[in-house]
């Protein structure tokens, strides 16, 4: 109810300043009881060897550099993740690069990993008292070559390995130049053959084995959806996420803001997530969870995802549209659909 009154005034303030003040604004009422989030009873979901408490979790770029994890467990979530991350700090693209599409409930972000680094991200956990599931999502920066991306891959897994629940290896943001060239065949394999091997010295060193996703884009081509499903069973990568955001118009044609460049999200990509996840999961047969993100607008939307091939999901653009009461709405509709399955 809060956020309904709320969201006019947001949405009068430009979508990067609306963000960073509604997280800023979050701790404090929060923290106070002033904020109300209405909760549903939560279905304990085994995904990636980990026990969630619910299948619903909050989306990597919301708070990406960790800042505000206190505030966002509050709300609900089955497990957190934040980020992306990337080894050294950097400011993303120029701005204006976050764009409301209303009429078709979506966003349109170049973001282009801004980022605090490595360093400052740790610190923010480090202050963080919440010890929930927390996935961290890793990033490369962009004067990074892509032919070293594994090496920002490999700084970021070595620095996070003792704070997160999971790592997810992002390859699929399209505001980064070359990034998505990683989920080709010989790169992908590399890559993740090179982070699990570094994930076996890590436990060793750690005692604890902490799982790997994925994060594939919505824009794979049938014919790339099972050379990534091997590399994921060939490496033993317990999670893939499906999906990012979206190169595609599909849906929001001649709306403002349409043919501003970067990734959209939000209600249009709908079926298109829910389409890669499908193909992931026939080609995966259950050897890793796949978690659905990408649309997810509504309880029914959740329950689809579950249905689709997804163990657990994520929200974030439905969150700038619903507000808090999504996170509940989904985590009802997830229970709801695993008691009907018993």
């Amino acid at each position: 109810m809060l956020y309904a009154l709320a969201r006019p005034l947001l949405f009068a303030l430009d979508p990067e300043l609306a963000h960073e003040l509604t997280l800023g604004l979050a701790d404090a009422p929060l923290r106070f009881g002033l904020l109300r989030v209405a909760r549903a009873p939560g279905a304990p979901v085994r995904a990636m060897g980990l026990e969630f408490p619910n299948a619903v979790g909050l989306a990597a770029g919301l708070d990406k550099n960790a800042g505000y994890v206190d505030a966002l467990s509050r709300l609900g979530f089955g497990f957190l993740e934040v980020g992306t991350v990337t080894p050294r700090p950097q400011s993303g693209n120029p701005k204006p690069r976050l764009f409301r599409l209303p009429r078709a409930q979506a966003l349109i972000n170049r973001m282009g990993f801004n980022s605090a680094g490595l360093d400052a991200f740790m610190a923010n956990l480090e202050r963080a008292s919440w010890r929930g599931i927390l996935g961290v999502n890793l990033g490369k920066n962009a004067d990074t070559p892509i032919e070293r991306a594994g090496e920002d891959y490999a700084a970021g897994f070595e620095r996070v390995y003792a704070r997160a629940g999971y790592v997810t290896v992002n390859v699929s943001s399209p505001n980064t130049k070359n990034l998505r060239d990683l989920q080709e065949n010989r790169a992908l394999d590399a890559l993740l053959g090179a982070l699990a091997a570094q994930r076996t010295r890590l436990a060793e060193r750690h005692g604890r084995h902490v799982p790997i996703a994925l994060k594939v884009s919505p824009d794979l081509e049938p014919a790339q959806v099972r050379p990534i499903a091997d590399a994921v069973r060939r490496h033993r990568i317990e999670g893939v996420i499906a999906t990012n955001t979206s190169l595609s118009r599909d849906g929001v044609e001649g709306l403002p803001h349409a043919d501003e460049a970067g990734g959209l999200s939000g209600a249009p990509i709908r079926a298109r997530a829910t389409a890669t996840l499908a193909a992931l999961a026939a080609a995966l047969k259950g050897e890793a969870d796949l978690i659905g993100v990408g649309g997810i607008m509504s309880g029914a939307d959740a329950a689809g995802r579950l249905a689709a091939g997804a163990a657990l999901v994520q929200l974030y653009t439905g969150l700038v549209y619903r507000g808090p009461d999504l996170v509940a709405e989904c985590v009802l509709a997830c229970r709801q659909r695993a008691q009907a399955r018993r």
